[in-house]
């Protein structure tokens, strides 16, 4: 025999009462199916919850114990229903979304800050990663989105869509004293012949290729001479010396001693960063992220 609620119900009405007629009329029952259940109730659970006399009923040591966890258990039960329409309308649940560290220095923060106070009963789990990283956590069905830098692969696309969130321009992050001091844009021409810090490429080839080629436009061949897969890591190797950067401008508000920010003269190919996630996988809580995360960008969804 299971532990039914309708027990646990019978069972705080005649604690409450402390009669079983009493119980009975509050219940809307007679006394003797009411009788029949408490001693079903103790006989399950072992132990008896009332002590009988013909002039009282009181608790026993066991029904004083199992009384608040009764409440606690009905508590519960009565809250399940609106529990599960909430889930099934996106507003609780769980959301696990990763995203590359520049997303942390431009959309992540405000947009996490709106989407917390709609749905505030959502739990979220972050995960910072590397665009690569993130389609085969994707892929493998370990996150529901990501928010990270395009394209996609070919094998990807077939699985995944994507929605553009953000395109910003490169700027050059410098040693400081490197240059003339001053705020205006420079012309890479202009830089001193410092080292390349840079993504590697089968990490983010897009942000790689955009870099180099705002190179070639200008008729340089820069010397690489760092790599490294976090935006903190790249910009804290500009600020100990070992050379130059080019990043997305939202990394400008990541300061560090030692470090200057300067937009570039040179025309620069825009930099994109979107949200990747299992076009089979789309859940109440994803969907809920995704129509705010739509009314909050001018960007449609498409192809990467």
């Amino acid at each position: 025999m299971n532990l039914e609620l309708r027990q646990l119900r019978y069972f705080v009405a005649v604690a409450e009462e402390l009669h079983f007629g009493k119980a009975a009329l509050r219940l809307h029952m007679t006394q003797p199916p009411l009788s029949q259940t408490i001693q079903g109730l103790e006989e399950l659970l072992g132990a008896p919850l009332f002590a009988r006399s013909r002039r009282a009923v009181e608790l026993t040591p066991a029904g004083q114990a199992l009384l608040p966890e009764a409440r606690r258990i009905l508590a519960a039960g009565a809250a399940l229903p609106a529990l599960v329409r909430r889930a099934a309308g996106g507003e609780a649940g769980r959301l696990s979304l990763a995203f590359v560290s520049s997303a942390d220095y431009s959309v992540l923060p405000p947009f996490l800050r709106r989407y917390r106070a709609a749905f505030p009963l959502v739990s979220i789990t972050l995960q910072e990663a590397t665009s690569d990283v993130q389609i085969d956590e994707l892929l493998h069905t370990r996150i529901d989105a990501g928010l990270l830098i395009p394209p996609l692969p070919d094998k990807a696309r077939l699985e995944l869509d994507y929605l553009k969130v953000l395109t910003e321009a490169l700027i050059v992050a410098l040693p400081a004293g490197a240059i003339a001091a001053g705020a205006g844009p420079v012309a890479l021409g202009a830089l001193p012949p410092l080292p390349l810090i840079i993504f590697p490429r089968p990490i983010a080839p897009a942000l790689h290729d955009a870099i180099l080629a705002c190179f070639r436009a200008a008729g340089i061949t820069p010397e690489i001479g760092q790599e490294a897969i976090q935006m903190q890591t790249i910009v804290s190797l500009v600020s100990a010396g070992m050379g130059m950067a080019l990043v997305p401008q939202s990394v400008s508000k990541l300061r560090r001693p030692g470090v200057e920010y300067r937009a570039l003269r040179d025309p620069t190919p825009q930099v994109e960063t979107g949200l990747a996630w299992r076009r089979d996988a789309v859940s109440p809580v994803l969907q809920g992220f995704l129509d705010l995360l739509r009314k909050n960008t001018d960007a449609d969804p498409s192809d990467a």
